[in-house]
């Protein structure tokens, strides 16, 4: 196992529990483009990559800070799923589930304009094929003290929204879940959310999510809106942006944690940067001010980058923050 600098046994390196991802490893084709093409149009893109992203940018986001990770969604059989198990295998990222024989990993078009907004398009594949043969392959191999995390995404495909809810409501109680209802949240069936966000222990989740969860706007209002609709024992992030997160502990207020302003040239993969450095940090043991702290610099530090896995190591983020708090207290977890 390697730790944050790519060394075995490296200072930081979480010893406990690890993020296991119930999600949806793809293949992304990220086009960078001056602004989305009007409906009939077209458009020539400046750039144009093949990478692996969705729950990917998450699990590295989370590795490159010392978590250990471990990827537990379907994956197939062919170019795309090749891609994405060869991309696991270099960030030191274990694979759960053996390779679904009969259809490939599935893709995601990106398109990301001058503003450095995203906008997505997606093709299935044996991603959004979970089985309950692979959910109880799942339960069988968590540990005491994981992390589970489970992506809106999923919950809204035919065949794993089903199956992951009946997967997290078998959780045992040692294990945190974790929840980011994705863009689709809207599209996921209500027999299927609402258990899982009864068993949540967190939900992050961005403006427009908060807004579809709750019906309220203002960032705080939805928040706190958000944090009563699922109870005491549930936390909430909401995050927005440039401006921060608002943070809602379990049983607790909601409280604003400011982010860091830069030159964004890409934000592709920085809610996922944002969710990967809080669940990281979390499992270095620290606070939760410093955790989401944190975490808002990591996303900040990753829309200065081109591409949707750009979460920071754990000496480019303390360098990103320079003498600025809470870089004092990372340091003390990150660099001992």
């Amino acid at each position: 196992m390697t730790g944050h600098d790519g060394a075995p046994g490296a200072p930081g390196e979480v010893t406990g529990g690890r993020l296991v991802l119930v999600g949806n490893a793809i293949v992304d084709l990220v086009m960078r483009v001056p602004a989305l093409p009007e409906r009939g149009g077209d458009i020539v893109s400046s750039d144009t990559a093949l990478t692996t992203g969705g729950g990917f940018n998450v699990l590295t986001a989370a590795r490159r800070l010392g978590l250990r990770a471990v990827y537990a969604g379907a994956h197939g059989t062919g170019p795309f799923g090749d891609r994405v198990r060869a991309d696991l295998a270099r960030a030191d990222i274990e694979v759960l589930l053996p390779p679904l024989a009969e259809a490939d990993t599935g893709f995601c078009v990106a398109f990301v304009d001058g503003g450095g907004e995203r906008t997505f398009a997606t093709s299935l594949g044996a991603e959004a094929r979970l089985t309950g043969t692979d959910a109880a392959a799942v339960l069988a191999a968590l540990r005491p003290g994981d992390m589970v995390q489970i992506s809106g995404y999923g919950l809204a495909y035919p065949d794993n929204g089903p199956v992951l809810a009946a997967l997290v409501a078998r959780l045992p109680e040692h294990v945190r879940v974790f929840l980011d209802p994705g863009p689709l949240v809207d599209q996921i069936p209500k027999e299927v959310l609402e258990p899982v966000l009864a068993r949540c222990d967190w939900v992050s989740c961005n403006q427009r999510e908060g807004r579809l969860l709750t019906g309220r706007d203002d960032a705080r209002e939805a928040a706190a809106a958000l944090a009563a609709r699922l109870g005491p024992r549930t936390g909430v992030l909401l995050r927005a942006d440039a401006a921060g997160c608002w943070l809602v502990p379990p049983g607790g207020e909601a409280v604003h944690i400011p982010g860091r302003r830069v030159t964004a040239v890409d934000s592709n993969g920085a809610g996922d940067a944002h969710t990967g450095a809080f669940l990281a940090f979390l499992g270095h043991g620290l606070d939760l001010d410093t955790a989401v702290r944190g975490a808002n610099a990591a996303a900040a530090f990753a829309v200065t980058r081109h591409g949707p896995a750009t979460g920071p190591t754990p000496g480019e983020l303390l360098d990103f923050l320079g003498g600025e708090p809470p870089a004092a207290r990372l340091s003390s977890v990150l660099r001992r």
